[in-house]
């Protein structure tokens, strides 16, 4: 089974919506194999179906001088932020097509194994919380703290939306919101876990790579995008 990926650099939200939305209905019709999207998006905030308006904290002139976009998205999830050298993917999946399962709950475990397991390539043990959807590594003094943030939409069994994984990303910028409702943890990133400065397209590749072994696709193929 075929892993198809996408590697699009820096995309606006809105854009890189509407393009989901073509290859979620492309994939239903079987015109396109399994697919991953792999981007960045400039500053952005993203309002997922279960936000609260209380995790917004920055006001409207601080949004406008920093220049980040405000977009309530059809996700699931609170609100997260994306920004340059944050590596986001979008898996379009049938999860009705073997070897995958209609399964909510199975999907979204396999996203966070995928996550765990590129962790594992730069020596870093990732791991899941109880209760909090995502990745999640051990900050100071051992206090959890969130790499990766999931946030998906399955229709008739296809995904779309997925994960934000913070590579080099200015984390100084989350202080504008509460990151996915959630006050009591922090985020981190991988420069700030490694001290290493990784591209994303290297980041990129072995995510892909980690996908494709968790969710069993036996041929991986990375096809520069034609708009």
């Amino acid at each position: 089974m075929i892993l198809r990926v996408h590697q699009l650099g820096i995309v606006p939200y809105r854009q890189a919506w509407d393009l989901q939305r073509h290859l979620v209905e492309e994939r239903r019709k079987g015109h396109i194999p399994d697919t991953l999207l792999l981007l960045q998006h400039p500053p952005t905030i993203t309002l997922g179906r279960f936000s609260s308006a209380k995790n917004l904290v920055a006001s409207q002139e601080t949004l406008k001088r920093l220049q980040v976009e405000v977009v309530p998205s059809d996700r699931g999830g609170d609100i997260t932020l994306h920004a340059p050298g944050q590596l986001v993917g979008y898996p379009i999946f049938d999860l009705q097509s073997p070897p995958h399962k209609p399964d909510v709950h199975n999907y979204l475990r396999l996203v966070e194994e995928a996550l765990i397991r590129t962790l594992e390539t730069y020596s870093l043990k990732g791991w899941r919380f109880p209760g909090y959807t995502g990745v999640w590594v051990d900050g100071p003094e051992g206090r959890p703290e969130k790499i990766a943030a999931i946030g998906i939409r399955i229709h008739r069994w296809i995904t779309h939306h997925g994960f934000a994984f913070n590579v080099t990303t200015d984390l100084s910028l989350f202080q504008l919101i509460v990151p996915c409702g959630i006050q009591a943890y922090g985020v981190t990133s991988l420069l700030r876990q490694t001290g290493h400065s990784y591209s994303i397209e290297e980041v990129g590749r072995q995510t892909a790579a980690a996908f494709a072994t968790t969710f069993g696709h036996d041929n991986l193929e990375f096809v520069p995008w034609a708009s």
